[in-house]
């Protein structure tokens, strides 16, 4: 078991000082995009950003609580939904990760624009925070982009680590503000400072250096493995230490894998192993197998067989 104290994340210098420069100047785009990998602070970095914009126009000490809750007349959160009985579901909602694919539709932009018609309460502008903006889906996009064109009392802020996904006329009506990836030396720092330091050794300090190796340069994903390394049992573990040669074994451990383990957490275990055998293997069509396999099971293709097949595969070209 791998202990962290605390969950704290580290915030980009860089972009604090460039968003201080925006509120001292009180000159604010229409539109911000806070792009960059997953776990690096956009969102935290947006809702400080939100908090001291309203408090220029209403100092309250409670602002950014209501924000967090979503609770503030001038602020709304949009974030990925998914339908469920019927019934449209908030991300934010669902305590466990769900099979459902989830999407920013057209329906949470027109209900955007409605409260984009009412004027301000408590602050002279009203603030709309998109969440994985990459979601939004065709109609949505288009419904976005003729928003951000219309003259509003309002700001836009959305936040994004594929931002290539993003229509090309929403980014250039929007400034960019990028989130920097930590080096593995700065997640390596990150971890002693957050941790038992004695974890780096954890198994000759490999595991941690393929846990470190996972998390694409993201504080926030280095501690989202740890967490996940520690829920996967001692079998899958050892089972997976190294890529599998035996039919029967790779029948078995998928079934024990999509039967144990949620979508988020198969998504880890594929980025784990492709970094660990990576490192022992040097194999890229071996990588490419696992890759396709992400691919499939982010899709919720037939989870079980979609591992049998590319852990087949991987065992047929006897890597």
């Amino acid at each position: 078991m791998i202990d962290l104290k605390n969950d704290n994340l580290i915030i980009n210098k860089e972009v604090n000082e460039n968003l201080e420069n925006i509120l001292k100047k009180k000159v604010f785009s229409n539109g911000y995009i806070f792009y960059g990998p997953e776990g690096i602070g956009k969102k935290q970095t947006a809702i400080k950003f939100i908090k001291e914009i309203f408090n220029q126009y209403y100092p309250n000490s409670n602002i950014e609580e209501k924000i967090v809750d979503n609770n503030h007349p001038d602020f709304l959160l949009v974030e990925p939904t998914y339908f469920l009985k019927g019934n449209l579901i908030n991300r934010s909602e669902t305590v466990s990760s769900t099979n459902k694919k989830e999407t920013i539709r057209i329906e949470q932009i027109r209900k955007m624009k409605s409260f984009l018609s009412h004027k301000s309460i408590e602050s002279g502008i009203k603030v709309v925070l998109i969440v994985e903006a990459d979601l939004l889906n065709e109609a949505a996009s288009n419904c976005l982009l003729k928003t951000l064109e219309e003259p509003t009392n309002a700001l836009f802020i959305l936040l994004t680590s594929k931002l290539s996904s993003l229509l090309d006329t929403i980014t250039s009506r929007c400034q960019l503000i990028r989130f920097k990836s930590l080096s593995k030396k700065q997640l390596e720092i990150f971890v002693r400072n957050n941790s038992d330091s004695s974890i780096l050794n954890f198994g000759d300090g490999l595991i941690m250096k393929d846990l470190i190796n996972a998390a694409d340069g993201s504080p926030g994903k280095i501690l989202n493995n740890i967490k996940m390394w520690n829920q996967l049992s001692d079998e899958i573990k050892d089972k997976l230490d190294s890529p599998l040669s035996d039919n029967l074994e790779i029948l078995k451990i998928s079934k024990i894998i999509t039967e144990e383990l949620g979508v988020d957490q198969q998504v880890f275990l594929i980025n784990f192993i492709q970094k660990k055998w990576w490192r022992k293997t040097k194999n890229r069509n071996m990588i490419n197998i696992l890759e396709d396999l992400k691919i499939n099971i982010k899709s919720f293709i037939q989870p079980r067989l979609s591992w049998e097949v590319a852990l087949l595969k991987i065992a047929i070209k006897d890597l």
